[in-house]
């Protein structure tokens, strides 16, 4: 069920166990971060509440990604409980008026820009709900792992508001601007297997199996050389935006700056001797 990926044919390093961090990630009460040699591991830990994300949630949630820890080459983002995250806490929505409402829209943009064009690669684990902001977070991400029990839904048309989390720039570009209107219209909701087929997810897994392969794939890509990783964050979807001459031109100045560094002239040469192993489909 899960999307076909390339490997370099070298063996897996073993995982490190998790460990909780120190200092200030270590303060934030929403949060439970670990850590796995490079890979920093977020949990929503708001399980009572269905991981709704308040506005302190988010506040923590951009705290991390602008305080990323030395030698943290990818993250992991999951929820505890039952579910990954139901969106917006609606408990906590008061009456605003325009301008603290266009306000507090742009905080969570810059929380979650941090996430999509921060330092390193993301990875969402999904299960349970994964609705309205729980899908705007989800989609800020890079690569999405869905349990079967995962299911995807924006009901804020419901509600009678409108997606602020960035959503309507994001999830268009995952699913399509059709799809999107759908569910923000109708209710309609997706399965895991329905978020896969329509490109809201790019893995779908057994039920219990998320850790393990969104752990998988984060050493995977904390393995990375480290410009590659952060062209692909940063500038793919820029190129994706830009006219194709301008894209291509763009394309061009990232590829000499990523292939110049001493990282990738190693892996090259490596490559070039045969110390390094062959892509084949696994």
């Amino acid at each position: 069920m899960s999307a076909v990926h390339a490997s370099e044919g070298k063996a897996t390093a073993p995982v490190q166990a998790e460990h909780l961090v120190t200092g200030l990630l270590a303060t934030l009460d929403l949060l439970q971060v670990t850590r796995s040699g490079p890979v920093l591991h977020l949990r929503l830990n708001r399980p009572a509440k269905r991981n709704a994300l308040s506005d302190p949630f988010i506040q923590q949630l951009h705290t991390v990604f602008v305080n990323m820890p030395e030698g943290v080459r990818a993250v992991m983002i999951s929820g505890e409980g039952q579910h990954f995250c139901a969106g917006l806490d609606l408990s906590e929505v008061v009456a605003r008026d325009i301008d603290s409402a266009v306000q507090h829209s742009r905080m969570w943009h810059a929380a979650f820009d941090a996430i999509q064009f921060g330092p390193v690669p993301v990875v969402a684990v999904l299960h349970g709900a994964v609705v309205g902001g729980g899908l705007e977070l989800a989609s800020a991400c890079h690569i999405r792992v869905a349990e079967e029990s995962a299911y995807f839904g924006l009901p804020e048309g419901q509600r009678g508001i409108l997606v602020g989390g960035g959503g309507s720039a994001r999830i268009p570009r995952l699913m399509g601007v059709a799809r999107m209107t759908d569910l923000m219209l109708t209710g309609r909701v997706y399965d895991a297997q329905e978020g896969l087929n329509a490109g809201l997810v790019q893995y779908v897994v057994g039920a219990g199996m998320g850790l393990a392969k969104g752990m998988e794939l984060a050493q995977r890509i904390a393995t990375n050389a480290q410009m590659s990783n952060y062209a692909v964050v940063q500038a793919l979807p820029q190129i994706a935006d830009q006219a194709q001459g301008l894209g291509l031109f763009t394309e061009s100045l990232m590829a000499a700056i990523a292939e110049s560094t001493p990282q990738a002239q190693e892996r090259l040469k490596a490559f070039l001797e045969g110390r390094a192993g062959k892509v084949v489909k696994s």
